[in-house]
């Protein structure tokens, strides 16, 4: 509503501040002390950059080229789209908990195919409802719930990961880099398309192979922590 209302200085500016604002508690968090050289921390931190660059592959049609589409849809009206994406937001924030839920009471394999089925559905609806407004009002409102069916599911199998490497640090600044490989590889390729002519409808869809991709990854994942929790013994009653 500010960029309709008061313009884009202001609202850019607002938004700026925030932003500033959100990271100043950073100033007063603990200095976390790093070792200078730490053995096989790039060797533990590979399935981290391979999550990674499967998550980049798939944001880039999922994301990026869908909210030009859904701009785009809606008559390039500021106004309906930040409608469509607090919608959205009320959406994920009613349905947040479920996946959670399902990976604490040990479902994490089940997990991931839920947030797969879902992910593929509303990849497809956003494909084929660029250009038509309240088909693609919906498609973003299911982007929400695959968002909390998601998530979940990916930052368990990456910051467990993560705890486990010999250095944390360095494995997330290894998945970084692994998530602008897989970012600027799709985006080189939907650039390509779009300027051949093709449409973005074709683009969202690529965002299906980082999914698959990333899907496979954390499956394996899941079936292994799975299969190690289930091989400790239960405690003993005193």
């Amino acid at each position: 509503m500010g960029l309709t209302t008061l313009g884009p200085r202001i609202a850019f500016d607002a938004s700026a501040i925030v932003m500033v604002l959100a990271a100043l508690p950073i100033l007063w968090t603990p200095n976390v002390a790093v070792r200078s050289d730490v053995s096989g921390a790039f060797r533990a931190a590979i399935p981290g950059v391979l999550l990674f660059a499967a998550d980049g592959l798939f944001a880039i049609g999922y994301v990026v080229v869908w909210q030009i589409a859904l701009f785009l849809s809606l008559g390039e009206s500021f106004a309906a789209f930040g409608g469509a994406m607090a919608l959205a937001a009320l959406a994920g924030a009613v349905s947040g908990l479920f996946l959670g839920r399902l990976i604490d009471t040990g479902h994490g394999t089940r997990a991931a195919w839920v947030a797969l089925a879902a992910l593929v559905i509303t990849t497809i609806l956003r494909a084929v409802s660029y250009g038509n407004a309240p088909l693609a009002v919906i498609a973003n409102a299911c982007g929400a719930l695959v968002v909390c069916l998601y998530v979940p599911a990916f930052g368990t199998a990456v910051y467990n990961q993560a705890k486990r490497s010999p250095c944390t640090l360095r494995f997330h600044v290894a998945a970084e880099g692994g998530w602008d490989a897989g970012g600027a590889t799709a985006a080189l390729i939907c650039a390509g398309l779009l300027a051949g002519g093709i449409p973005p409808g074709a683009c969202i869809l690529l965002s299906l192979v980082g999914a698959l991709a990333a899907f496979v990854l954390l499956r394996n994942y899941f079936v292994q922590a799975e299969a190690t929790v289930a091989r400790v013994p239960a405690p003993t009653e005193p």
